[in-house]
């Protein structure tokens, strides 16, 4: 049985999942940075290390024939503290490069703004999303 005509065929992953890179670039902490596990450890720091190996990890999508890739943005790689007035430019450009890197093999990002990584920044001035000025946080952020 084949795929009907434009089925995406694809993978997809979270930053917390697989990009690490967490102290690289001027990227701020995110919730899963802080959020410890197996006695006191953080798994998230690294993760799969997509934030080195993004070029092989992409032309492995290819060699499978993904079609696309659903991926987040690490809200703190762009906004290290979350409401900064100037972006990040190095994360800016890390997903640049993310996204050329898929068009080049004729994969389409599919991009999530969020998935679960607030900043902790947010988190210990206002509480969260607990607290209007996070809203606005993120709605800047997405613009």
């Amino acid at each position: 049985m084949a795929f009907p005509e434009g089925f995406l065929w694809g993978g997809s992953s979270s930053s917390a999942q697989v990009e690490g890179g967490y102290d690289c670039d001027g990227r701020g902490l995110s919730i899963w940075d802080v959020k410890q596990l197996n006695e006191g450890t953080c798994s998230f720091h690294y993760a799969s290390d997509f934030f080195h190996h993004w070029k092989e990890d992409i032309a492995l999508m290819a060699e499978m024939g993904f079609k696309c890739y659903r991926m987040s943005i690490n809200w703190a790689r762009i906004l290290p503290h979350g409401d900064d007035e100037i972006p990040n430019e190095k994360g800016l450009e890390f997903y640049d490069r993310v996204f050329d890197e898929c068009l080049k093999y004729h994969i389409e990002p599919v991009v999530t703004l969020l998935h679960f990584e607030t900043p902790v920044s947010l988190i210990n001035r206002y509480g969260a999303w607990i607290d209007r000025r996070c809203v606005d946080a993120f709605v800047k952020y997405c613009e």
